[in-house]
């Protein structure tokens, strides 16, 4: 699937540390924790709880958070519809990997198990 030029550049601008406390009030309301939410963006990313922190305090673009990462190999396992959008049709890479952290993130406050999450 192909995103508008618009839409893109919004997304590569935004700063992770505008996302990152609705991912964690999202687990949290679910009963899942931040240290869990931590483990999802580790496997994803290969960042630690320092490196996660880091980009939040540095408000770290969305584009150079994913430039940074060593995305997991089996991140392309990861399918699934996340706003109405399959994740394994997304034609841009960092719109895909976006796609791919909200795809976990809902996972995870829907109560799967972190070993399925960390497709493997």
């Amino acid at each position: 699937m192909k995103t508008d030029e618009k839409t893109l550049k919004r997304v590569y601008r935004m700063p992770f540390s505008a996302v990152y406390p609705h991912y964690i009030a999202k687990v949290e309301r679910k009963g899942r924790t931040k240290t869990e939410l931590h483990q999802v963006i580790t496997w994803l990313t290969g960042f630690e709880d320092a490196d996660i922190e880091r980009h939040v305090a540095q408000e770290t673009s969305f584009e150079d958070f994913f430039a940074d990462a060593r995305l997991n190999s089996h991140a392309p396992l990861i399918t699934g519809v996340v706003c109405g959008v399959r994740v394994e049709e997304i034609e841009d890479p960092v719109m895909q990997k976006v796609r791919y952290l909200d795809k976990l993130v809902d996972e995870l406050a829907r109560g799967k198990a972190i070993e399925k999450i960390q497709r493997s």
